[in-house]
């Protein structure tokens, strides 16, 4: 079981989204079962934000949720198609068909529980399955968003409920530094980190990883590994020393 997650910035364009797909690809060839999460392309939630307030001052929580969502599926639904051109079996799933539960806070919402019946099923029938990340449903079957950075956070849950290994989070940074490479030239990789170490960068701001999905990590004893989709650098792991 290999589970990756990509952000917005390695799924820009078409052109990276098939650069991710000849990725995922070769994860299949090495291992039998490949769930991919995926965040919207590119600058589309912004974008999806400025839209909201352009039509309301104060849009409605629910539709807000509703239309953010759509960032993730579009990438979810390219991805697969660019994965079926290279011969790979694939499905996309919204957060609600992977079984992704959360509570009603709107645009904030938390995981509640995860039942991941319909991904297993297409796992069983050898398909790559791509998760649309940020997102999950109520009890009531709203949809409902889980922050910025919220695909880190379903990326984990993911991994932990489908007894992964590592979760592998793929984005443009090489991994986690010393320092922030643009201000300080001299910042180095890390090979490892603690969760407690990223934690407290994470919520410093380091805007690397969601923090709620370090806790997740650190929770579960689950190793995280941040690493760059545009390298082959080999990224930074978040695990126990």
């Amino acid at each position: 079981m290999i589970v990756q997650k990509y952000g917005g910035s390695s799924l820009a364009n078409a052109k990276k989204i098939k650069s991710v797909a000849v990725q995922v690809a070769n994860a299949k060839k090495r291992d039998n079962n490949v769930v991919v999460i995926v965040s919207a392309m590119g600058k589309t939630t912004d974008n999806l934000i400025k839209l909201a307030y352009k039509v309301s001052g104060r849009p409605n929580e629910r539709e807000f949720d509703r239309l953010l969502s759509t960032g993730e599926i579009v990438s979810s639904a390219l991805l697969v198609m660019a994965l079926k051109s290279l011969k790979y079996d694939a499905v996309s799933l919204t957060g609600a068909e992977a079984g992704i539960q959360t509570d009603a806070n709107f645009t904030r919402a938390r995981i509640q529980k995860v039942e991941p019946r319909r991904i297993l099923k297409e796992l069983k029938q050898e398909k790559i399955v791509v998760v649309a990340g940020f997102q999950g449903i109520t009890k009531q079957r709203d949809i409902t968003t889980l922050g910025r950075g919220g695909s880190d956070v379903t990326a984990v849950i993911l991994a932990v409920a489908l007894g992964a290994e590592i979760c592998e989070i793929y984005t443009d940074v090489e991994g986690i530094c010393t320092a922030d490479p643009r201000i300080v030239p001299e910042a180095r990789r890390l090979e490892q980190i603690s969760y407690e170490e990223a934690l407290e960068l994470a919520s410093c701001g380091a805007e690397v990883i969601h923090p709620r999905a370090v806790e997740l990590g650190w929770h579960y004893k689950i190793p995280i590994l941040v690493a760059s989709s545009f390298s082959n650098n080999p990224g930074t792991i978040i695990c126990s020393f």
